[in-house]
């Protein structure tokens, strides 16, 4: 599986790849929104992208709504991995095309139970 973790905090982006890596995910990062968009041009293989909203260059919401007009990132997983909480920023998300969103600060665990949500396989690597 591959993952691109797309988020400006080098903090976040460590913890996001601790994360996957442990679930054996190759992971990419991006630390904003034209890098993403670039790495996605070159390369149409990843199985998830985890998309912050507060992005230099170019936000989350945009990035989701770029990765959707190209039909070779259909069958990609995007969630949203977030500070934004308010029920309008959900809705949005989802109508963009994410198919998740989980809220920050998480936990290992509630980032496996999304990734269960959007049929990826880590059931044998959870704890």
């Amino acid at each position: 599986m591959r993952a691109l973790v797309i988020d400006d905090s080098r903090a976040m982006r460590s913890i996001l790849k601790g994360i996957l890596t442990s679930l054996d995910f190759e992971v990419i990062e991006a630390a904003d929104g034209r890098q993403a968009i670039e790495i996605l041009t070159e390369d149409k293989t990843f199985d998830i992208a985890l998309v912050d909203w507060n992005l230099p260059v170019m936000n989350g919401l945009e990035i989701v709504t770029e990765i959707r007009k190209d039909s070779s990132h259909s069958g990609m997983r995007l969630l949203m991995v977030t500070t934004e909480t308010e029920i309008e920023r959900v809705t949005q998300a989802l109508q963009a095309g994410a198919d998740e969103y989980i809220m920050k600060p998480f936990d290992r665990n509630m980032l496996l139970n999304k990734l269960v949500i959007l049929g990826i396989p880590v059931e044998a690597a959870q704890d």
